[in-house]
Protein backbone atom coordinates (compact mmCIF):
# COMPACT_ATOMS: atom_id res chain seq x y z
CA UNK A 1 0.00 0.00 0.00
CA UNK A 2 2.80 2.67 0.94
CA UNK A 3 4.72 1.86 -2.67
CA UNK A 4 1.73 2.07 -4.59
CA UNK A 5 0.97 5.45 -2.48
CA UNK A 6 4.82 6.34 -3.20
CA UNK A 7 4.64 5.71 -6.82
CA UNK A 8 1.08 7.62 -7.56
CA UNK A 9 2.22 10.44 -5.97
CA UNK A 10 5.82 10.18 -7.84
CA UNK A 11 3.73 10.22 -10.95
CA UNK A 12 1.38 12.70 -9.88
CA UNK A 13 2.36 15.31 -13.07
CA UNK A 14 1.35 12.75 -15.23
CA UNK A 15 -2.14 11.83 -12.98
CA UNK A 16 -2.68 15.72 -13.93
CA UNK A 17 -1.81 15.63 -17.25
CA UNK A 18 -4.30 12.51 -17.93
CA UNK A 19 -7.25 14.53 -16.66
CA UNK A 20 -6.51 17.17 -17.81
CA UNK A 21 -6.59 15.47 -21.51
CA UNK A 22 -9.86 13.56 -20.31
CA UNK A 23 -11.62 16.37 -19.10
CA UNK A 24 -10.80 18.46 -22.86
CA UNK A 25 -11.96 14.98 -24.71
CA UNK A 26 -14.99 15.14 -23.07
CA UNK A 27 -16.24 18.74 -24.17
CA UNK A 28 -14.02 19.40 -27.47
CA UNK A 29 -17.11 18.72 -29.58
CA UNK A 30 -19.27 20.69 -27.03
CA UNK A 31 -20.55 23.86 -27.88
CA UNK A 32 -21.57 24.21 -24.11
CA UNK A 33 -18.58 22.46 -22.89
CA UNK A 34 -18.23 22.30 -19.21
CA UNK A 35 -21.11 23.87 -18.77
CA UNK A 36 -22.70 20.55 -19.44
CA UNK A 37 -21.21 19.12 -15.85
CA UNK A 38 -23.70 21.69 -14.21
CA UNK A 39 -26.95 21.04 -16.79
CA UNK A 40 -27.18 17.63 -16.09
CA UNK A 41 -27.48 17.79 -11.95
CA UNK A 42 -29.49 20.77 -12.18
CA UNK A 43 -31.80 19.18 -14.76
CA UNK A 44 -32.27 16.06 -12.41
CA UNK A 45 -32.51 17.77 -9.28
CA UNK A 46 -35.23 19.81 -10.60
CA UNK A 47 -37.20 16.20 -11.57
CA UNK A 48 -36.82 14.80 -7.80
CA UNK A 49 -37.96 18.05 -6.64
CA UNK A 50 -41.13 17.31 -8.34
CA UNK A 51 -41.40 14.04 -7.66
CA UNK A 52 -40.54 14.01 -4.43
CA UNK A 53 -41.09 17.18 -3.04
CA UNK A 54 -44.34 18.42 -5.19
CA UNK A 55 -46.40 15.18 -5.75
CA UNK A 56 -45.13 13.15 -2.66
CA UNK A 57 -44.27 16.00 -0.35
CA UNK A 58 -40.89 14.25 0.43
CA UNK A 59 -40.24 17.26 2.44
CA UNK A 60 -41.47 15.95 5.69
CA UNK A 61 -38.93 16.89 8.19
CA UNK A 62 -36.61 19.26 6.31
CA UNK A 63 -39.06 22.44 6.84
CA UNK A 64 -40.16 24.69 4.31
CA UNK A 65 -39.75 23.94 0.62
CA UNK A 66 -37.01 26.22 -0.46
CA UNK A 67 -35.18 23.99 2.16
CA UNK A 68 -35.97 20.96 0.49
CA UNK A 69 -34.99 22.32 -2.99
CA UNK A 70 -31.57 23.23 -1.50
CA UNK A 71 -31.64 19.34 -0.01
CA UNK A 72 -31.90 17.69 -3.39
CA UNK A 73 -29.53 20.15 -5.11
CA UNK A 74 -26.66 19.35 -2.15
CA UNK A 75 -27.44 15.65 -2.94
CA UNK A 76 -27.56 15.59 -6.70
CA UNK A 77 -24.34 17.37 -7.31
CA UNK A 78 -22.55 14.67 -4.75
CA UNK A 79 -24.11 11.81 -6.40
CA UNK A 80 -23.10 12.84 -9.76
CA UNK A 81 -19.64 12.99 -9.08
CA UNK A 82 -20.24 9.37 -6.94
CA UNK A 83 -22.02 8.11 -10.32
CA UNK A 84 -19.85 8.98 -13.64
CA UNK A 85 -16.40 8.36 -11.43
CA UNK A 86 -18.00 5.11 -10.55
CA UNK A 87 -19.26 4.34 -14.06
CA UNK A 88 -15.90 5.47 -16.05
CA UNK A 89 -13.12 4.41 -13.73
CA UNK A 90 -14.56 0.90 -14.17
CA UNK A 91 -13.60 1.27 -17.80
CA UNK A 92 -10.49 3.34 -17.19
CA UNK A 93 -8.26 0.44 -17.68
CA UNK A 94 -9.67 -1.72 -20.48
CA UNK A 95 -11.02 1.86 -22.78
CA UNK A 96 -6.64 2.92 -22.65
CA UNK A 97 -5.42 -0.62 -22.34
CA UNK A 98 -2.85 0.39 -25.74
CA UNK A 99 -1.35 3.48 -23.47
CA UNK A 100 -1.14 1.15 -20.55
CA UNK A 101 0.82 -1.30 -21.77
CA UNK A 102 2.99 0.78 -23.68
CA UNK A 103 4.40 3.53 -21.25
CA UNK A 104 5.73 2.79 -17.83
CA UNK A 105 3.54 4.56 -14.88
CA UNK A 106 1.78 3.25 -12.39
CA UNK A 107 -1.53 1.59 -13.14
CA UNK A 108 -3.69 2.86 -10.68
CA UNK A 109 -3.02 6.03 -12.04
CA UNK A 110 -5.71 5.56 -14.91
CA UNK A 111 -8.65 4.82 -12.66
CA UNK A 112 -7.80 7.59 -10.08
CA UNK A 113 -7.36 10.17 -12.56
CA UNK A 114 -11.69 9.06 -13.93
CA UNK A 115 -11.88 10.25 -10.25
CA UNK A 116 -10.08 12.94 -10.19
CA UNK A 117 -11.82 14.52 -13.33
CA UNK A 118 -15.11 13.74 -12.18
CA UNK A 119 -14.06 15.72 -9.17
CA UNK A 120 -13.17 18.66 -11.30
CA UNK A 121 -16.69 18.92 -12.54
CA UNK A 122 -17.97 18.45 -8.59
CA UNK A 123 -15.93 21.44 -7.83
CA UNK A 124 -17.42 23.43 -10.33
CA UNK A 125 -21.19 22.82 -8.99
CA UNK A 126 -20.10 24.93 -5.27
CA UNK A 127 -20.47 27.90 -7.14
CA UNK A 128 -24.19 26.66 -8.00
CA UNK A 129 -24.67 25.84 -4.33
CA UNK A 130 -23.18 28.77 -2.59
CA UNK A 131 -25.51 30.76 -5.05
CA UNK A 132 -28.62 28.67 -4.02
CA UNK A 133 -28.00 28.77 -0.37
CA UNK A 134 -28.07 32.86 -0.11
CA UNK A 135 -31.30 32.84 -2.20
CA UNK A 136 -33.33 29.96 -0.62
CA UNK A 137 -31.87 30.96 2.96
CA UNK A 138 -29.63 27.95 3.56
CA UNK A 139 -26.80 27.73 5.40
CA UNK A 140 -23.07 28.74 4.65
CA UNK A 141 -21.63 29.39 8.12
CA UNK A 142 -18.66 27.36 9.69
CA UNK A 143 -20.63 23.53 8.98
CA UNK A 144 -20.06 24.43 5.44
CA UNK A 145 -16.43 24.98 5.86
CA UNK A 146 -15.88 21.62 8.06
CA UNK A 147 -18.51 19.31 5.99
CA UNK A 148 -17.62 19.75 2.59
CA UNK A 149 -13.81 19.10 3.05
CA UNK A 150 -14.69 16.05 4.97
CA UNK A 151 -17.27 14.73 2.78
CA UNK A 152 -15.01 15.16 -0.45
CA UNK A 153 -12.20 13.60 1.54
CA UNK A 154 -13.88 10.45 2.69
CA UNK A 155 -16.07 10.27 -1.11
CA UNK A 156 -12.25 10.57 -2.49
CA UNK A 157 -11.05 7.30 -0.34
CA UNK A 158 -14.47 5.55 -1.21
CA UNK A 159 -14.08 6.05 -4.97
CA UNK A 160 -10.71 5.62 -4.94
CA UNK A 161 -10.84 1.64 -3.33
CA UNK A 162 -14.03 1.11 -5.90
CA UNK A 163 -12.42 2.22 -8.53
CA UNK A 164 -8.83 0.01 -7.87
CA UNK A 165 -11.24 -3.09 -7.59
CA UNK A 166 -14.10 -2.36 -10.29
CA UNK A 167 -11.34 -1.44 -13.13
CA UNK A 168 -9.12 -4.60 -12.70
CA UNK A 169 -11.92 -6.91 -11.84
CA UNK A 170 -13.72 -5.35 -15.09
CA UNK A 171 -10.81 -6.51 -17.58
CA UNK A 172 -11.36 -10.68 -15.82
CA UNK A 173 -15.33 -10.10 -16.13
CA UNK A 174 -16.40 -7.55 -18.76
CA UNK A 175 -20.13 -7.83 -16.77
CA UNK A 176 -18.89 -5.96 -14.39
CA UNK A 177 -20.09 -3.20 -16.31
CA UNK A 178 -23.25 -3.78 -16.63
CA UNK A 179 -23.62 -5.07 -13.07
CA UNK A 180 -22.26 -1.16 -11.77
CA UNK A 181 -25.25 0.19 -14.22
CA UNK A 182 -27.78 -1.18 -11.98
CA UNK A 183 -25.99 -0.74 -8.84
CA UNK A 184 -26.14 2.77 -9.29
CA UNK A 185 -29.64 2.45 -9.42
CA UNK A 186 -29.91 0.92 -6.37
CA UNK A 187 -27.32 2.50 -4.37
CA UNK A 188 -29.04 6.01 -5.88
CA UNK A 189 -31.95 4.63 -3.24
CA UNK A 190 -30.36 3.20 -0.43
CA UNK A 191 -28.85 6.96 0.42
CA UNK A 192 -30.74 9.65 1.82
CA UNK A 193 -30.07 11.78 -1.36
CA UNK A 194 -33.80 12.82 -2.26
CA UNK A 195 -35.20 11.93 1.14
CA UNK A 196 -33.87 12.78 4.88
CA UNK A 197 -32.38 9.75 7.03
CA UNK A 198 -34.68 10.63 9.67
CA UNK A 199 -37.66 9.00 7.27
CA UNK A 200 -35.42 5.53 7.72
CA UNK A 201 -34.80 5.85 11.41
CA UNK A 202 -38.28 6.67 12.51
CA UNK A 203 -40.53 4.45 10.14
CA UNK A 204 -42.08 1.09 11.48
CA UNK A 205 -41.86 -0.39 8.78
CA UNK A 206 -38.51 -1.59 9.03
CA UNK A 207 -36.72 -4.05 11.35
CA UNK A 208 -33.83 -2.80 13.51
CA UNK A 209 -31.28 -4.66 11.59
CA UNK A 210 -32.37 -3.95 8.31
CA UNK A 211 -31.72 0.15 9.42
CA UNK A 212 -28.18 -0.63 11.16
CA UNK A 213 -27.69 -2.42 7.39
CA UNK A 214 -28.41 0.67 6.02
CA UNK A 215 -26.94 2.59 7.82
CA UNK A 216 -23.71 0.61 7.40
CA UNK A 217 -23.94 2.20 4.14
CA UNK A 218 -20.45 4.48 3.86
CA UNK A 219 -21.99 6.40 1.35
CA UNK A 220 -25.18 7.57 4.00
CA UNK A 221 -22.40 9.73 6.47
CA UNK A 222 -21.16 11.07 3.21
CA UNK A 223 -24.67 12.46 1.84
CA UNK A 224 -25.45 13.19 5.42
CA UNK A 225 -21.92 15.61 5.83
CA UNK A 226 -23.51 17.30 2.11
CA UNK A 227 -27.22 17.96 3.62
CA UNK A 228 -25.48 19.98 6.58
CA UNK A 229 -23.23 21.69 4.39
CA UNK A 230 -25.95 23.56 3.03
CA UNK A 231 -29.67 22.59 4.36
CA UNK A 232 -28.21 23.82 8.39
CA UNK A 233 -29.75 20.61 9.74
CA UNK A 234 -28.46 18.83 13.19
CA UNK A 235 -24.82 17.75 12.89
CA UNK A 236 -24.61 13.74 11.98
CA UNK A 237 -23.52 11.69 15.01
CA UNK A 238 -20.44 10.55 15.91
CA UNK A 239 -21.18 7.16 15.63
CA UNK A 240 -22.38 7.33 11.68
CA UNK A 241 -19.49 9.43 10.64
CA UNK A 242 -17.23 7.03 12.39
CA UNK A 243 -19.07 3.69 10.38
CA UNK A 244 -18.66 5.61 6.94
CA UNK A 245 -14.87 6.57 7.57
CA UNK A 246 -13.97 3.06 8.58
CA UNK A 247 -16.43 1.84 5.35
CA UNK A 248 -14.44 4.00 3.11
CA UNK A 249 -11.45 2.76 4.72
CA UNK A 250 -11.90 -0.93 4.00
CA UNK A 251 -12.54 -0.73 0.47
CA UNK A 252 -9.54 1.78 0.04
CA UNK A 253 -7.05 -1.14 0.91
CA UNK A 254 -9.23 -3.69 -0.22
CA UNK A 255 -9.44 -2.06 -3.28
CA UNK A 256 -5.74 -1.32 -3.38
CA UNK A 257 -4.79 -4.79 -2.62
CA UNK A 258 -6.84 -6.90 -5.20
CA UNK A 259 -5.43 -4.23 -7.64
CA UNK A 260 -1.87 -5.28 -7.04
CA UNK A 261 -2.81 -8.86 -7.00
CA UNK A 262 -5.01 -8.93 -10.20
CA UNK A 263 -2.37 -6.52 -12.08
CA UNK A 264 -0.45 -9.54 -13.79
CA UNK A 265 -2.99 -10.98 -14.87
CA UNK A 266 -4.79 -7.75 -15.72
CA UNK A 267 -1.82 -6.78 -18.13
CA UNK A 268 -1.80 -10.48 -19.08
CA UNK A 269 -5.41 -9.73 -20.46
CA UNK A 270 -4.79 -6.87 -21.76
Amino acid sequence: MTSSVAAVWSHRNVLRVLVQRDLAVKYQASVLGYVWSLIEPLSMGLIYWFVFGVLFDGRQGLGDGENYVLFILSGIFAWQWFSSALGESTTALTNQARLITTIMVPREIFPIGRTAGRFAEYLAGIPILIIAAIILHGSFTWRTLVAIPLAVLLQFVLLIGLSLFLSALNVMMRDVERFIRLAQRILFYCAPIVYPLSKVRETDKLPDWAKTLYEANPLVGIFELQHVAWVGQGWPPASLLITSATGCLIILLFGAWSFRKLEPSVLKEL
